[in-house]
């Protein structure tokens, strides 16, 4: 299996995950043309997409699938009440209903050779979810715009061989910047974003002799730069005892894609 971060971060998301057989995309938030210009940056055609696993409904997870869907008739999976609030967002456009295949956490599916098991995440949102992928006897575990963590969490990402975690926002960061007060709460409340400390704390429960490559993702424009969230990470890894090689950790990028990881 391997993954590719096409963007990623505060401003827009989109991840490549692919098997030998089955392309898919997990959210569509930046613009189409760039969706495009991604997966051809990886020599994967826009048309060979066979499913776009949504997690929800905010814009930076969303703002191209209308077009995107529409112009290669690509499957679109989320949860009902996800896709009822996609209705709803005039700037995408009608999607056809049909595109749509409801999805529930807990309840695995096939997408051609890859076993998609959507999992419940504690966000603003109407019904968020994210996903594990498994294929080929290796699985990728997904997991940004979590709010809080807790066993549940860790048990959907257990044996994860790639893992692709959140590390929105550095705390100290984000309590002395610009965003209002409610902003402030609303990011560090349970239906948030995780920070910086937090992702760390997630990872060291998931760390197995097994795992290949961490990204650390949707890293906050505002409250975030790539080298505090890494060194943040691979200090308390290191802290904790953890022999996972900090080689072995990078950071997925807001404004190009990141590199593409094989396991």
């Amino acid at each position: 299996m391997k993954l590719c971060s096409i963007a990623s971060g505060s401003s827009g998301n989109c991840i490549y995950v692919g098997s030998q057989n089955t392309n898919l995309l997990v959210d569509a938030g930046v613009s189409a043309k760039r969706i495009e210009n991604g997966l051809n940056g990886i020599d994967i055609l826009p048309d060979t997409i066979q499913g776009i696993l949504i997690t929800h409904e905010h814009s930076d997870h969303v703002s191209g699938l209308g077009i995107l869907a529409r112009r290669y008739h690509i499957p679109i999976y989320a949860t009902y009440e996800t896709a009822n609030a996609l209705d709803q967002i005039k700037s995408l456009g009608d999607i056809p209903r049909e595109l749509y295949h409801y999805v529930k956490a807990n309840e695995t599916f096939m997408i051609n050779d890859i076993c998609v098991e959507p999992f419940a995440t504690s966000h603003d949102a109407a019904k968020p979810v994210c996903y594990t992928m498994q294929a080929e006897g290796q699985k990728i575990g997904i997991a940004t715009d979590l709010g809080k963590y807790d066993d549940y969490i860790v048990s959907m990402l257990e044996g994860s061989e790639l893992l692709l975690v959140e590390a929105n926002h550095d705390v100290n960061m984000l309590m002395v910047g610009k965003y209002p007060y409610y902003l402030k709460q609303r990011i560090l409340g349970d239906r948030g974003h995780l920070s910086n400390d937090t992702s760390a704390d997630l990872i060291s429960r998931l760390i197995h002799p097994r795992l290949q490559h961490i990204f650390l993702a949707h890293l906050s424009k505002e409250n975030n730069y790539e080298e505090l969230a890494y060194e943040t990470v691979c200090c308390e890894l290191t802290n904790r005892g953890s022999s996972f090689s900090s080689k072995s950790v990078s950071v997925a990028h807001r404004d190009q894609p990141s590199c593409m990881v094989t396991i």
